[in-house]
């Protein structure tokens, strides 16, 4: 579904999401109230300024570059458990990006001891870290393409074969 050409590779976007899990990981752990303040306040940037934009590009050639190759948006189950998996990570991503706007809000006023709001620095910890897990899954689907069309696909394949045949008697 996704063209290399046209977006960042596995490895872009898995380093995106693992600065996001590394920032996280010190807001959670930190003793240094400058080093949560710090983490916090560049998950916000990071994730609204660089993440969000990003992962919306993502979608957006991806769905153009379905579109424009034989692979088509609708005819590979492959390429439809791709487009979910982008979507659904996006639309986690914007819910995750008002936990991050909160915990970026209460550092920038307070300083945080390491117990508090314990249960959501440890979700946004928990979050990062599943988002990066969805990138190895959209890259093995990419990669390896399993085999399998949709009803639309086959009815597509079935539809340019009789097309086909009807060219080659026409020309007979």
């Amino acid at each position: 579904m996704f063209n290399r050409r046209t977006q960042p590779g596995p490895g872009t976007k898995g380093g995106f999401f693992s600065i996001l899990l590394a920032l996280t990981i010190a807001g959670l752990t930190s003793q240094d109230a400058q080093m949560v303040r710090a983490a916090y306040l560049a998950l916000e940037l990071t994730a609204r300024f660089v993440i969000v934009p990003l992962s919306l590009a993502s979608l957006l050639t991806g769905l153009f570059s379905s579109l424009g190759t034989t692979w088509g948006l609708f005819r590979h189950y492959w390429v439809l458990m791709k487009l979910l998996i982008t979507t659904i990570a996006i639309i986690l991503l914007l819910v995750h990006l008002q936990q991050i706007s909160y915990m970026a809000g209460v550092a920038a006023e307070t300083t945080l001891s390491i117990t508090d709001f314990r249960g959501l620095r440890t979700d946004l910890v928990v979050k990062a870290g599943l988002a990066l897990l969805a990138l190895p899954t959209a890259t093995v689907l990419s990669v390896y393409k399993p085999q399998g069309m949709t009803p639309y696909g086959r009815r597509k394949q079935q539809s340019n074969a009789n097309s086909e045949k009807g060219k080659d008697r026409g020309h007979a």
